[in-house]
């Protein structure tokens, strides 16, 4: 099993709900209106006057032969918009109840 840890301009929630269905993945995790920085190129995202956009985050464990579609589809996305920051995040799950 893995997690995949997805953070995102909010404004695209509707098509990451959309691209974890259409990849098998049905259950996640979502935090909304969340505060970030990119690393490398992004601009804040603080839900003030200066920097008005927030970011969610999505986490969701699934089926190791899930995961490379996704991050398939979610570097695809990425790509067609880099300005609005999109990252994922892969973890190994060693246990789960």
């Amino acid at each position: 099993m893995k997690a995949i840890l997805i953070t995102y301009n909010q404004a695209y929630y509707d098509e990451i709900a959309a691209l974890l269905n259409q990849n098998g993945v049905q259950g996640y995790t979502e935090w909304d209106e969340i505060k970030g920085h990119g690393s490398v190129t992004g601009e804040p995202h603080q839900g003030t006057h200066a920097w008005p956009t927030l970011n969610n985050a999505i986490i969701s464990v699934m089926d190791d032969d899930r995961v490379e579609g996704v991050l398939r589809d979610l570097r695809a996305r990425d790509e067609k918009s880099p300005d609005l920051g999109l990252r994922a995040f892969v973890w190994t799950i060693e246990n789960m109840i």
